[in-house]
Formats: structure tokens, C-alpha cells, sequence
């Protein structure tokens, strides 16, 4: 009898296991999403620093103004170019002091994308754990039951 109910209480820790494994491939999911947008944040810095290195004063240039719409425009000092520092907060910058600080923040982005990758890697470790412990609960529960069956014929 005791034994019925022990395999009721693993049934329950397996349900529980199985929730922890749902938990961490759902912050997996969410990290990942999370090193996508940064990735593409990098691209357009990287966009950004093409451009600024590439445009010359007097060039004519597409500006997005929101919604799909461009105005064209001409550049009229490429030696002053504004860079958001973030927070809000812009200031004008000279050319390659704006490409240096872009620059900078790319490699702020690549340590975020680490630290994410990092603890994707240690929830990943975590996962397997559960599910080795899972497995070998599953392989506890099915000797309980044959043993039980061989009682059962004797």
C-alpha cells in the first residue's frame, strides 16, 4: 500500500520537474529573443557608422521621418553628427568621436549578449539536471512496480 502511494507522490514530483523544465525553456525563449534585439540593434550602429564614415557634406540623403515617409535632404557639415548617449540624451559629436562612441556602445551590447549567453548556458545545465533526475525517478518508479508484480505472482 505504502508503495501505491509513494508512486502517487512521484507522479507528483514529475508533474513538478516538468513545470521547472517548462519554467526554464520559457526564460531561454525570452533570453534569446532578448540577444535578437540587441544583435539588431548592433546591426543598425553598424549601419550607422557606415553611413557616417561614407556621407560627405553636400550628399543628399534619404531621412526617415516615421510611418514609411523620407525626406530628402542635404547633408550640411558631416563634421557634426548627433549621438544619443542614451537616457535621452544626445550631443553633437565630431565624426570619428561619433563612430568612436558608437563603437563603444557595440561593445556595451556584446557584453550584455555574454552575460546572456552565459546564463542561457547555466539554465540549460539546470534543465538537463531536472530532466536526468526525472528519468532516473521514472526508472525508480518502474522497478517499485515490477517488483510489486513479482510479488504479486508469488
Amino acid at each position: 500500500m505504502s508503495l501505491g502511494g509513494g508512486g502517487g507522490g512521484g507522479q507528483q514530483q514529475l508533474q513538478q520537474i516538468a513545470q521547472e523544465i517548462e519554467q526554464i525553456e520559457e526564460q531561454i525563449e525570452a533570453m534569446e529573443e532578448e540577444i535578437t534585439g540587441l544583435q539588431d540593434e548592433k546591426q543598425e550602429m553598424n549601419e550607422a557608422m557606415e553611413a557616417i564614415e561614407a556621407i560627405e557634406s553636400g550628399d543628399t540623403v534619404q531621412v526617415p521621418l516615421g510611418g514609411d515617409a523620407f525626406l530628402r535632404a542635404e547633408i550640411q557639415d558631416i563634421d557634426e553628427v548627433i549621438v544619443e548617449f542614451g537616457a535621452g540624451y544626445a550631443a553633437e559629436q565630431e565624426q570619428d568621436d561619433a563612430v568612436d562612441i558608437l563603437e563603444n556602445k557595440q561593445d556595451t551590447l556584446d557584453e550584455r549578449i555574454e552575460e546572456i549567453r552565459s546564463d542561457i548556458a547555466e539554465l540549460e545545465t539546470e534543465s538537463e539536471e531536472l530532466e536526468q533526475q526525472a528519468q532516473q525517478m521514472q526508472q525508480q518508479q518502474m522497478q517499485q512496480m515490477q517488483q510489486m508484480q513479482q510479488q504479486d505472482d508469488e
